[in-house]
């Protein structure tokens, strides 16, 4: 790709162009240095455009590629997925009908273990995982577990792994049918946990591509080409989950008396503290790219949570609980109260007599 090389010069560092010229333009010199690019990574591309979403890469000393985003492209990308949770939220229960209707018995075929990472991905919130990742960082997500990580007893399935970042990931849930799929894959041979047979009975692992693909083919319209249909993931639901839990927490401090130590009197470094937690992530990443702006806003204060947040909601969807329906609704586009116009003769100001 073209574009300007990091060069070592002494102690310190030049920048070269694609035809190995030396960059001294001082704006072009000083944006590098906002860039903020470790003196250890190698192999340092940086784009010479300004304006491009993808200012630079490089590799860090466990030769993962590291990448430098335009801060107003990374802006804009998170508000397109927080702007996508509503529409999200109107797919979910549909996702959730196709998942229950795949949750079938029989041999493990692809369609019933992606259901069922599915729907662990909407009951924990753990992420779904890649081969790539795993293999450079040695951690694990849903599709790259292997059968060590996995504990079938009494149709009780608990997931114990290491996740991103080193974080020590457990989860347990309790469900027959899935406990059972998950018992089958465990029989099938090789040492990853979610595993299918195809219908010439070979052996596959499933991708987190799978996963992608299942869910985009539900959320599609009936009848039209899937990429004419919602383009959701599987990261969409760790999003939906963080600013479900963070809204049902900031509810819990409204409700709690003013200065009362009740467990629900949550600081606002405390809420985001434990939805981090609960997501596996630091409070920083979690604040930006996973609590909804409009929760974080009632998080902020949660003493003085609006009653429209705290109050039953509107209108109940099926195949969402109540939480969920809160956040969907405070989502959802206010009306603009409509002006009554003034009956005949109010308004008019009098004159003195």
């Amino acid at each position: 790709m073209p574009g300007w090389r990091r060069v070592r010069r002494g102690k310190g560092f030049s920048y070269v162009d694609q035809d190995g010229r030396p960059v001294r333009d001082a704006q072009a010199l000083e944006r590098i240095r906002k860039l903020a690019i470790p003196p250890a990574y190698v192999d340092v591309w940086i784009c010479p455009d300004a304006r491009g979403h993808l200012q630079a890469t490089g590799r860090d000393a466990r030769g993962r590629k590291q990448y430098r985003y335009h801060p107003q492209w990374q802006e804009q990308r998170k508000q397109v997925k927080f702007d996508r949770m509503r529409e999200f939220g109107r797919h979910l229960p549909a996702i959730r009908r196709a998942v229950a209707r795949d949750l079938r018995p029989g041999r493990p075929q692809l369609e019933t273990v992606v259901a069922t990472i599915v729907w662990l991905l909407d009951c924990t919130a753990l992420r779904v995982g890649n081969d790539e990742y795993s293999e450079a960082n040695g951690s694990f997500g849903l599709t790259t577990l292997r059968n060590r990580h996995a504990q079938v007893r009494a149709g009780e399935l608990t997931l114990s792994f290491k996740g991103k970042s080193g974080v020590a990931q457990q989860a347990r849930v309790s469900d027959r049918a899935v406990a059972r799929i998950v018992k089958r894959c465990q029989d099938l041979p090789g040492q990853r946990l979610f595993q299918f047979v195809d219908d010439e009975g070979d052996v596959h692992h499933v991708r987190s591509e799978h996963v992608n693909d299942y869910i985009r083919r539900i959320c599609s319209k009936a009848g039209a080409d899937e990429a004419d249909g919602p383009d959701f993931s599987a990261k969409d639901f760790r999003t939906w989950h963080a600013s479900v839990y963070a809204l049902e927490l900031a509810m819990a401090a409204a409700a709690s008396p003013a200065g009362s130590r009740h467990p629900g009197a949550l600081t606002f470094t405390d809420l985001i503290a434990e939805v981090a937690r609960r997501l596996g992530n630091t409070c920083t990443v979690c604040r930006k790219f996973y609590i909804h702006p409009q929760v974080l806003a009632l998080c902020e204060q949660p003493g003085q949570c609006p009653p429209a947040a705290t109050a039953a909601p509107a209108r109940r969807t099926r195949g969402l609980s109540a939480k969920e329906c809160l956040f969907l609704g405070l989502l959802e586009p206010q009306p603009r109260p409509r002006r009554t116009p003034p009956r005949r003769g109010q308004g008019a100001s009098r004159r003195p007599a």
